[in-house]
């Protein structure tokens, strides 16, 4: 019984029964939502798959049931398995994909220092916030709002690194500010630039790379400022 049930859940039959009952981590959940967009980007899964793949990963309380999304994906590891290189799907035919640029890994902090990590949450940071020179959004189900008109820089170019599910982000600068969103790779989302986006010619430039699936992402300025454009 313990074979076919383990190999259905992508543990060997040689694996203790036990194993796929071991409880898991939002780090095991994150790494398996990460692999479905990998598959979303080969063609392997359709958006509607992905979603629903993606809503059993979040509710998965064990390595069997977070295991059962990935079992007929080729070329992943699995939950549990013995660590390896960065896993990486097998592709052997041609592709024309625009595979995402890669994103440097995220702290499993939630705003600290220039790490902005949020679940099912809101997040605004708005005053006089000191702002690091790269900013790393992770954000999954969560609305985010960086209002940066009162905000402290220490360089005049702020990099803002995304990498969000179903999330909306907000970015607010001041008047001469300008914004640059060309970068964002996106998967069923959406962009709204109200800024210019450059060359810097005021004391705030922002470079926003990454990726955003299901979400979006606005820049505007204050509503102060857009309402005195409109008067002339």
């Amino acid at each position: 019984m313990g074979g076919p049930e383990s190999a259905s859940n992508g543990v060997g039959s040689g694996d203790a029964v036990g194993e796929r009952d071991l409880r898991v981590s939002d780090v095991e959940r994150e790494h398996v939502g990460q692999l479905l967009q990998r598959a979303v980007g080969l063609g392997m899964l359709s958006l509607g798959e992905f979603t629903e793949r993606m809503d059993t990963a979040l509710a998965a309380k064990t390595r069997g049931e977070l295991n059962s999304v990935l079992i007929d994906l080729p070329g992943v590891r699995l939950v549990g398995q013995p660590a390896a290189p960065p896993t990486t799907f097998v592709n052997t035919a041609p592709s024309m994909v625009k595979h995402p640029r890669p994103v440097p890994p995220i702290a499993a902090a939630n705003t600290a220092g220039g790490v902005i990590r949020a679940r099912m949450s809101g997040v605004n940071r708005r005053g006089p916030w000191q702002v690091a020179p790269s900013l790393q959004l992770n954000n999954w189900l969560s609305g985010v709002t960086l209002d940066f008109t009162e905000a402290i820089m220490s360089t005049q170019v702020v990099e803002v690194i995304v990498d969000d599910y179903c999330s909306s982000l907000t970015l607010i600068v001041p008047k001469e500010a300008t914004v640059d969103l060309n970068e964002v790779d996106l998967i069923g989302s959406s962009i709204n630039n109200k800024v210019r986006t450059g060359p810097p010619i005021g004391p705030l430039h922002l470079v926003v790379r990454g990726r955003v699936r299901f979400g979006s992402i606005t820049a505007k300025h204050t509503f102060l400022s857009h309402w005195r454009r409109m008067m002339g």
